[in-house]
């Protein structure tokens, strides 16, 4: 019988076992001080017997077996040990929120408090499941974070369930999760727009068919600070934020301390946001912000009336922006939740249950691999602009990047009103 009488310290995986060399076993019971018991397998011949998995940590045991010899003749043994309490501890920060209603483009992500080196079996401790079913699949951007799609958008109305079973899990040596719970989301209305970047506007649209609700004008990021483009989701909201350019190494171009209807679309700093300093003829005609998309607006972020305003308040957290330009880079599919621009094989070869699948890491800046989105229910994403503007019409928990830090927002207002928005 092992492990030895009075054993401590012993890792969740072991070893226990019992065994018999003549005869045997009639029965083995392992079971907590609680009295609840562990489950096991017996050998086909009978003389083994192993639990089925990794016992629990910080744990009391004892193990109590019978064995009979040929002759009939019986011999009970029993142990008590204790499994070995935690070094270190992980958990899995989660976005969406429990309870949440998101748009059809949310991930499931997980952000993991410390690295994660044994990816296989993290990743076999958490299940997203979905009503009514789609098929579902994983994909690490490196050893922290871990996010989860189906291969397009989300129908309206699905019901996800995600379910962390990662207490006691071993992500790396001496390091073991702490979670069991589970996290539910409801996917809302589909709302799928595009910002055509070369035309200066945004056309909302709405339902699976993607009927145009509204136009609005743009203005998005000039020459030197041109805007990401691809299937960027909206992240987070906020009426009024702070963009300084020192957070994002622009030294002190910039520093607004009320941008209002702000909503992040990279982790960088890409926000689609009000602006109530640039003149209101830039705004459908000219590029010329530092890569955030802006809209016009007035200060304090109370108005609804206003296009920025308007736009707040019809787009909630998950909802996509499918940006087209001429120019810029491709969104990095690890820079924000914009997964969707990996196609779908190279997706799933991202999952470490994956034959020789490997994490992800950001392609380079317009590279193919980045700028391939995948298929979506709604208008597919195009990375260049179209021809003509758009036709006009009548938001683990995961921690998120500081909100006043912006890769490229507008300028401040002591610059000229005409040269950025």
């Amino acid at each position: 019988m092992v492990p030895a009488d009075d054993a401590q310290n012993l890792p969740p995986e072991g070893p226990v076992r019992v065994t018999v060399a003549q005869g045997r076993l009639v029965s083995v019971r392992l079971a907590d001080t609680r009295g609840g018991e562990v489950p096991g397998s017996l050998s086909a011949d009978g003389t083994g017997w192993t639990p089925d998995g990794p016992l629990p940590l910080a744990t009391a045991f004892t193990l109590d077996a019978v064995a009979e010899d040929d002759q009939g003749l019986r011999a009970v043994q029993h142990t008590d040990f204790s499994t070995m309490a935690p070094l270190h501890t992980f958990v899995a920060f989660f976005t969406p929120e429990d309870g949440s209603t998101v748009g059809v483009g949310m991930p499931v992500s997980l952000r993991f408090s410390r690295p994660i080196a044994d990816r296989a079996a993290v990743e076999r401790a958490i299940t997203v499941t979905t009503d009514p079913p789609v098929e579902v699949a994983a994909h690490w951007f490196g050893g922290q974070r871990l996010d989860f799609r189906p291969q397009e958008y989300w129908a309206p109305g699905t019901r996800v369930t995600v379910a962390l079973r990662l207490k006691d899990v071993q992500g790396a040596p001496g390091e073991f999760g702490t979670q069991n719970k589970d996290v539910r989301f409801t996917v809302g209305r589909a709302q799928v727009s595009t910002v055509d970047l070369d035309a200066h506007t945004l056309t909302v649209r709405a339902g699976q068919g993607g009927k145009t609700v509204r136009t609005l004008k743009v203005s998005g990021g000039d020459a030197r600070h041109t805007t990401y483009r691809g299937v960027l989701v909206v992240s987070e909201k906020y009426k009024v934020t702070r963009m300084n350019s020192q957070t994002v190494g622009m030294g002190d171009e910039y520093d607004i301390k009320d941008v209002p209807h702000a909503m992040r679309l990279t982790n960088s700093g890409t926000f689609l946001h009000g602006n109530y300093w640039a003149s209101p003829s830039v705004f459908g005609t000219a590029n010329t912000s530092h890569g955030c998309i802006g809209l016009a607006d007035v200060k304090g972020g109370a108005s609804g009336e206003t296009p920025a305003g308007w736009l707040f308040e019809h787009t909630i957290q998950g909802d996509v922006f499918e940006v087209r330009a001429s120019a810029g880079d491709v969104v990095p599919p690890n820079n924000g939740l914009n997964g969707w621009n990996l196609p779908w094989a190279q997706w799933v070869a991202g999952s470490a249950l994956q034959s020789g699948a490997s994490p992800s890491v950001a392609p380079a800046a317009g590279s193919a691999a980045s700028t391939s989105p995948a298929p979506a229910p709604s208008p597919s994403p195009v990375p260049s602009a179209s021809p003509s503007p758009a036709p006009s019409a009548s938001r683990s928990a995961s921690p998120s990047p500081a909100p006043f830090v912006s890769r490229s927002p507008s300028p401040s207002p002591t610059v000229s009103p005409t040269a950025s928005p």
